[in-house]
């Protein structure tokens, strides 16, 4: 390779060969995350579990909005006080936007025996420190689809 042409690579296809990595460092960045933010829980460290959520916080809890880590860990605190935690949760899917600022992770909420009884979704914001924060979060049943398409 001539040297003009060493140069070219360098200059040029280097920095889209890391920009292509980025993004899936990023999604096992979050993925990581979420499955610390759930250990918080099965470790009843409601410590860690307040420091991994935002200040600015948006928390759906069935009929209420929970908008700060405090709101949030009174709404569980419930959770962690039971002996053992009654439900885990790990990431199935985790997309992180081009920007590399904002990520959605969603996946199973299973019961102590395993059963799924609900989904989860968070969206996590990538803070000036490199870390990430839940911003949003929802969880909701399991859907039994079939009684819905009965219905209609």
């Amino acid at each position: 390779m001539r040297p003009a042409t060493r140069l070219f690579a360098l200059l040029f296809v280097a920095p889209f060969v890391v920009a292509a990595d980025r993004p899936a460092s990023l999604v096992e960045q979050v993925r990581a995350t979420e499955i610390a933010f759930a250990k918080t829980l099965a470790d009843r460290d409601t410590r860690k579990f307040v420091d991994m959520i935002a200040p600015d916080i948006i928390w759906l809890a069935g009929d209420k909005t929970l908008r700060s880590p405090q709101e949030v860990l009174a709404d569980w605190q419930k959770f962690f006080d039971a002996p053992q935690a009654p439900f885990s949760w790990a990431p199935e899917l985790v997309e992180v936007q081009p920007g590399g600022e904002l990520a959605l992770s969603t996946g199973p909420v299973l019961d102590p025996a395993g059963k799924r009884v609900g989904t989860f979704t968070s969206i996590w914001r990538r803070e000036k420190s490199g870390e990430w924060k839940i911003i949003f979060d929802r969880g909701c049943p399991v859907c039994d689809c079939a009684a819905v398409d009965r219905k209609q």
